[in-house]
């Protein structure tokens, strides 16, 4: 790996970086200290990158939060921590957490619950009640919801 970059390189490179795909702050700064890039150079590059708008912290919370909840069917806790352990801002972390559609929040949910409970084969209600409760909370979803929807699911 070439590790002297000048300036214009860096600059074209770390703008590469976040077209390719959205880049959180944190993501961006780790990149440039892998790059061996100094701290003057390193704030400057996140001005061009916030200049130009290659970097959106407001943007990437929403396409994070899409993309997790849409593909990985994480719940709001998960997605919530994820983005606070990108040093997301709480107010960022909000508006994207309001661009999920309520019903399509709950409908995912409860398709998520069904469709693993069928995948558990275990004959002990109660062994099979933690194991559901244990995958839902691990993707994130509000407690008061897992537990009302494993209590309806196997009585």
């Amino acid at each position: 790996m070439n590790n002297s970059y000048t300036l214009e390189e860096a600059i074209k490179k770390l703008e590469h970086y976040c077209a390719y795909q959205e880049r959180c702050h944190k993501e961006v700064t780790q990149k440039l200290m892998q790059m061996q890039m100094i701290p003057e150079v390193r704030d400057h590059i996140v001005v061009h990158l916030l200049e130009h708008n290659f970097l959106n912290e407001e943007r990437y919370a929403k396409a994070f939060v899409s993309g997790k909840f849409n593909i990985k069917k994480w719940g709001k806790q998960r997605l919530k921590l994820e983005l606070k352990r990108k040093d997301i801002s709480s107010y960022n972390i909000s508006a994207a957490l309001k661009t999920i559609d309520e019903s399509d929040y709950y409908k995912t949910f409860n398709q998520l619950a069904e469709k693993k409970l069928e995948s558990i084969k275990e004959p002990n209600k109660f062994k099979k009640k933690k194991k559901l409760i244990d995958y839902l909370l691990y993707r994130g979803w509000e407690t008061h919801l897992v537990y009302d929807k494993v209590n309806e699911l196997i009585p």
